[in-house]
């Protein structure tokens, strides 16, 4: 039997630029967490963006969000829901525990800099149908 976890974050634009992180590990990839008690998946992506980089998102309900299904160890799958955003802020605070740097990087670059490509395909599915 395989555990089940599940982790949400909200692909967070500003203008041209998008919101991608650099973990301590090295990797770079969009910010999210796991659920926390009762919250509800937006509740989860909008506060892990604020811990992570200190952004307040705005989530756009009228797109559904991306999901990523993966198992990151032996026995877990995993599931991501990325939620597409944007912020008014650009003023970021790393969460200096989980990441060495956060910045809003121009589309283009974010999608040659990230690790991994659940994280591009998320990314060209905001790209896509953000308004």
């Amino acid at each position: 039997m395989k555990n089940k976890e599940t982790s949400c974050g909200v692909i967070t634009f500003y203008n041209d630029k998008v919101l991608i992180i650099k973990h301590i590990k090295g990797h770079y990839d969009l910010p999210k967490g796991h659920i926390e008690g009762n919250e509800t998946k937006e509740e989860t992506a909008i506060r892990e963006i604020k811990e992570e980089t200190g952004i307040d998102a705005i989530i756009d309900k009228e797109v559904s969000p991306y999901k990523i299904t993966y198992s990151p160890k032996e026995n877990i799958i995993k599931d991501v829901y990325y939620f597409i955003g944007s912020t008014k802020e650009t003023n970021i605070k790393e969460q200096i525990e989980e990441v060495s740097k956060a910045s809003f990087i121009e589309i283009d670059k974010a999608l040659e800099l990230l690790t991994y490509q659940n994280a591009k395909d998320a990314l060209k599915y905001a790209i896509v149908n953000k308004k």
